[in-house]
């Protein structure tokens, strides 16, 4: 994957790097501030809701299990079961039933709540239609709200529904008890509520909540508002085995999410539920998402046009270096770059423009060294001449010699000719060693031409060592200084030049029987050329090879002096990215 910062520019990566890292951390702020806020918000109103529906379910409690008791203790009153048995007189049997009817009636004018009482029975006595105490008879049940319930059980409740009386239609909640005296089922006793009453408790002070009242077996009695349908909510409510909590019902998208709410009370067989709309809920989260996201789109643009400033302020410096090292050119119009810079860009300005004038200076060194490299070239071409001037001389002078019966003179201008080749080899640094060997001869036999039969000289060397390479003229200064100082005032002398290999290296050795390397009172003074000549070869030696390979001068046991000199076997000369 290639760096982005090795690709784009700068300014480009800042401002959109600060943007989309800014973009993101508001994205997750909103998130999470909308995710977590939603919670809060459910919890609280979850809490709270449920708070009041015990409240409600404990009013609604209290009044059913009331109109319960009321059931309870008129079922076992003696007056009424007595009349149920049906065995009196005509007569008995009215006063009875009007005794019957008055008690009832009591109830019904005592407790606000009740609407009015109807008693099943076998042969009633039919009521006036105005009353409240209604006389029915058990081939009607039927056909009741509640008798289904009452196949299974002593008593129960029916659901809201529409009842008709002589006040016109009204909706009860009605509650039946049967009627059993020694084992004989008499009669049902059915107490009618009025609805809207409960409907009041149920309701509470919220005219705008969803709500049911279920029963034990989680049957819907009665509702307010809209809430969901029994068959979508009834299974989560049989699900909760505690007695109050909330539930997160999820619809098929999630605005039909729904917070479920319900009550149960340990002394209550009813069970209060609301439902409220997730996104009723979470509204207020949501609208604070969208505050935190519209401030965070401004905090994004004010950011993103900070960046851009500080991106061009960031930039604006490089640029300028860049364009200056585009239109820099030796000699030329220089662009100038800010000198009011005090930080990491200060620096680089400084460096720049310490690298320009030193750029400067070496083009400068690179005129005077072309010039001078001119200057020696053409010195170069000019001292061509001066060979071939000096070949055509020694040849000459070598002619005349020859026509002067001067043998030993032809012989040293010969011998001259020889070594004045060798030592020019066209201007090489490094010549094969059999070049050196023969330069080292015709200089001793010169020598030896001057000094008769008292100069003896030995040069021994491996054949096979003849081909590598060594640097040019590095034995005739030791040969001399040999014959210079170490034979002064002496009728004769010995030189031995030794080439062997030594590992992976060359070992020159060149010893004579002079006077050796201690100072003599009638020794002449040191030669400037010989001191010149054996100095020039050390510093050549270590300039081409460095401290690896020296020259060593030592005194001989035997007397006289002995030089070594230590260099690598070379079978080519080295380049000059070697040396």
């Amino acid at each position: 994957m290639t760096n982005p910062f090795k690709k784009f520019r700068i300014d480009r990566l800042f401002f959109h790097g600060y943007a989309g890292f800014l973009i993101v951390v508001i994205a997750v702020t909103a998130w999470t501030s909308y995710s977590n806020s939603s919670k809060a918000l459910v919890r609280t109103t979850s809490y709270y809701q449920q708070q009041l529906l015990d409240e409600l379910n404990n009013e609604i409690t209290t009044r059913l299990d009331m109109i319960e008791q009321i059931s309870l203790s008129s079922s076992r009153d003696s007056e009424l079961t007595s009349f149920l048995q049906n065995r009196q007189d005509e007569f008995e049997r009215h006063r009875r039933r009007g005794n019957v009817e008055s008690a009832l009636s009591n109830l019904t004018f005592a407790i606000p709540l009740i609407q009015g009482i109807d008693l099943y029975m076998n042969n009633p006595t039919p009521s006036e239609r105005q009353n409240y105490i209604q006389f029915r008879d058990f081939g009607t049940l039927d056909n009741q709200e509640f008798s289904a319930c009452l196949e299974k059980n002593d008593f129960c409740w029916s659901k809201e529904y529409s009842f008709p009386s002589f006040q016109g239609t009204v909706p009860v909640l009605s509650f039946a008890r049967k009627i059993v005296y020694d084992d004989d089922y008499l009669g049902v006793l059915v107490i009618h509520i009025k609805a809207n009453e409960i409907r009041k408790l149920l309701t509470g002070n919220s005219h705008s909540s969803n709500r049911i009242l279920a029963n034990v077996e989680g049957d819907r009695i009665m509702k307010i508002g809209e809430p969901l349908d029994q068959n979508e909510w009834s299974e989560w409510i049989h699900q909760q085995n505690g007695k109050s909590g909330y539930v997160h019902i999820k619809g098929p998208d999630k605005s039909a999410n729904t917070l479920l709410v319900y009550s149960r009370l340990d002394n209550s067989n009813w069970t209060l539920i609301e439902f409220t709309s997730w996104n009723r809920i979470t509204s207020s989260s949501l609208q604070l998402a969208e505050w935190i996201g519209l401030i965070g789109i401004a905090a994004v643009l004010l950011v993103l046009l900070l960046t851009l400033g500080l991106s061009k302020q960031f930039t604006k410096p490089i640029k300028q270096l860049v364009t200056a090292m585009r239109l820099y050119s030796v000699g030329g119009t220089k662009p100038e770059l800010p000198t009011d810079y005090q930080n990491e860009f200060g620096y680089l300005f400084a460096g720049y423009r310490k690298q320009n004038e030193r750029i400067e200076e070496l083009y400068l060194s690179l005129e005077r060294r072309h010039e001078q490299q001119r200057k020696a070239e053409i010195e170069a071409l000019q001292a061509n001449i001066n060979p071939h001037f000096l070949y055509n001389m020694l040849d000459q002078l070598n002619w005349m010699a020859i026509d002067a019966g001067q043998k030993e003179l032809s012989r040293i201008l010969e011998l001259m000719g020889q070594m004045f080749r060798i030592g020019l080899s066209n201007g090489n640094s490094f010549i094969p060693i059999a070049d050196e060997l023969k330069h080292v001869q015709c200089y001793l036999e010169i020598q030896q031409l001057r000094w008769g039969d008292g100069l003896d000289y030995r040069i021994e060397a491996d054949p096979e060592l003849h081909e590598y390479f060594i640097p040019k003229l590095i034995l005739q200064p030791f040969v001399e200084n040999s014959i210079v100082h170490g034979f002064n005032k002496r009728p004769c002398g010995q030189i031995v030049v030794r080439m062997q290999r030594d590992g992976e290296g060359l070992r020159v050795i060149i010893e004579d029987n002079g006077t050796g390397l201690k100072p003599q009172e009638d020794r002449q003074p040191k030669r400037h050329t010989g001191g010149y000549g054996v100095r020039n070869v050390k510093e050549r030696i270590a300039g081409y090879f460095g401290e690896a390979y020296d020259v060593v001068l030592m005194e001989r046991e035997e007397g006289g002096t002995r030089v070594e000199i230590g260099l690598p076997l070379l079978t080519a000369p080295p380049s000059m990215s070697e040396r």
